[in-house]
């Protein structure tokens, strides 16, 4: 099938496209940048039509002070002596930054406030910087259920030291706002080699450090949906940047220093984990360019200040007018038999992982080269690369994640089971949502050889999900109520135990994914 190796490709490909990508996000990680500048004879975010040879004294004259498209002597479109073909020189990443600089400043508009380091270091030591980072096991195991929830990553499996590991492979640079400075990953440090695309990226980072300090804790959401709606507009602020500077470098507006063909990332990883910390770099840019339609970079940097509340607004592009704010979740705690919240995790023990994940959950069932293979027909896999306009490189939306209106992953222990569980409360914008939403679930449970036990409850005999399972639809809620056997289903949620009037189902749900 030409269209499953396309995707096969396109995936292993976005491993490469996150070379120049920001540090990974979540608990202890970092993602903005620092420095500064003001306007060139436009300051328009539209470039010079022309670009200057490889004399420099056809370069305009110096400035009498700093401005739009020109840093450090060296103007936006300004040809400058540099080959990597044998790496960089101390001296040429200083001229290739500079310049880099002063195109970032034209495309957004805005002057950087002071220079920005940038350090090399090689890839083995960023391997041992992010690998675990010292995880607690209890954060570890919170976490694990999360993403086995979503049947992307099963318990028996760490899911940190799976994104560590895709990381540590293929980043090429980042940005830390701790430290004001950009870093590149080099498998050469002392002779490297830098992409105009992880170069910019990571320069438009610095920049929104400089202007919006992005070591505050709002760019850092407690939640999995949440810090994936802040990188929304963080990381397509950046890729928006990158790929404006790169068209220009395509249809000769702008000279641009070659960079070395390599053999990019390679390695296995979990395509799961990857559609769903990849919607920030995928979406964002076309929210970015979408927010700058409706209100130019004004209102762009009104989002910076303010992030998204969830990744429903990053996926339909939604402006602040536009935006709908996540459901508010009552939740009791009942459970019984020992059963018990994790202590200190999340937000009172609750992870949010909203419509990217829950999309990502039935297009990876849905996949036909899944590791251990369900590929079930629950969501056309190839709509992902079905995505429209200039700036949108992917389709994160499906009718059963479509209706999405907020959710609750909250994670159980009990010192009586040798195995953890979850109660997951979903919220739907209307009972049909629900009602497909359930549907998709339910046929991904039967994928997994699922067995009914009562009118709520499956049971998966074997394998890595091989769990029980209750399933309960209440109008335009559903709850998922997950155990290693009814047992422990019934002490979890006791109210929706066979036989309790809570325990309703909606009979005709597996006809409405239509």
């Amino acid at each position: 099938m030409i269209a499953m190796k396309r995707l096969a490709t396109v995936l292993v490909v976005l491993a490469v496209v996150l070379a120049g990508c920001n540090a990974p996000a979540g608990p202890g990680t970092t993602t903005g940048g620092a420095t500064e500048a003001t306007t060139v004879p436009e300051t328009t975010s539209t470039p010079p039509t022309t670009t200057t040879t490889d004399d420099s004294d056809d370069a305009p004259p110096d400035p009498s002070e700093d401005v739009i498209g020109w840093e450090d002597g060296v103007w936006a479109n300004e040809s400058i002596d540099v080959d990597q073909s044998d790496g960089l020189t101390d001296e040429e990443i200083e001229v290739f930054v500079s310049r880099a600089m002063a195109r970032v400043e034209v495309i957004r508009n805005k002057e950087f406030k002071e220079r920005v380091p940038v350090d090399v270091i090689p890839r083995s030591e960023y391997a041992n910087q992010s690998s675990n980072s010292g995880t607690p096991k209890v954060q570890s195991d919170w976490n694990n259920q999360v993403w086995e929830a979503l049947f992307i990553s099963s318990e028996e499996k760490n899911v940190t030291d799976q994104i560590s590991q895709f990381y540590s492979s293929g980043v090429g640079g980042y940005y830390s706002p701790s430290e004001d400075a950009i870093v590149i990953i080099s498998d050469n440090p002392d002779t490297p080699v830098i992409s105009n695309a992880t170069l910019v990226h990571e320069l438009q980072h610095a920049l929104q450090d400089q202007y919006f300090d992005l070591t505050q804790a709002k760019y850092a959401a407690p939640t999995q949906d949440g810090n994936l709606a802040g990188d929304g507009v963080i990381e397509g602020d950046a890729n928006y940047v990158e790929y404006v500077y790169e068209d220009y470098c395509i249809n000769g507006t702008w000279d641009c220093v070659a960079t070395p063909s390599s053999g990019g990332g390679g390695g296995e990883f979990n395509f799961g984990i990857y559609v769903t910390i990849f919607n920030p770099y995928a979406d964002g840019p076309n929210y970015i360019d979408r927010l700058k339609q409706a209100g130019g970079w004004d209102l762009v940097d009104e989002v910076i200040r303010n992030p998204p509340a969830s990744t429903e607004t990053v996926i339909h592009a939604r402006t602040p007018d536009e935006a709908e704010q996540p459901a508010t979740i009552e939740y009791e705690n009942t459970a019984t038999d020992g059963w018990e919240t994790f202590p200190g995790q999340g937000v009172d023990g609750y992870d949010t992982v909203g419509e990217v994940s829950i999309y990502s959950m039935f297009w990876y069932a849905s996949y036909p080269e899944r590791a251990g293979g369900l590929g079930q027909d629950i969501v056309d896999w190839r709509a992902l690369l079905s995505a429209e306009g200039e700036f949108d490189r992917y389709n994160y939306s499906a009718p059963p994640s479509d209706g999405w209106a907020g959710d609750r992953v909250y994670p159980y222990t009990s010192p009586n089971s040798d195995e953890d569980g979850y109660v997951w409360v979903t919220e739907w914008d209307t009972e049909r949502d629900a009602e497909q939403f359930r549907a998709a679930y339910l046929e991904l449970l039967s994928g997994l050889g699922a067995e009914q036990v009562d009118e709520n409850t499956w049971r998966v005999p074997s394998g890595a999900y091989a769990d029980a399972f209750r399933v309960v639809i209440d109008g335009k809620r559903v709850v998922v109520v997950n155990g290693p056997d009814v047992d422990a289903v019934d002490a979890l949620k006791p109210e929706y135990a066979s036989g309790s009037t809570n325990a309703t189902a909606s009979t005709n749900a597996v006809a409405v994914l239509a």
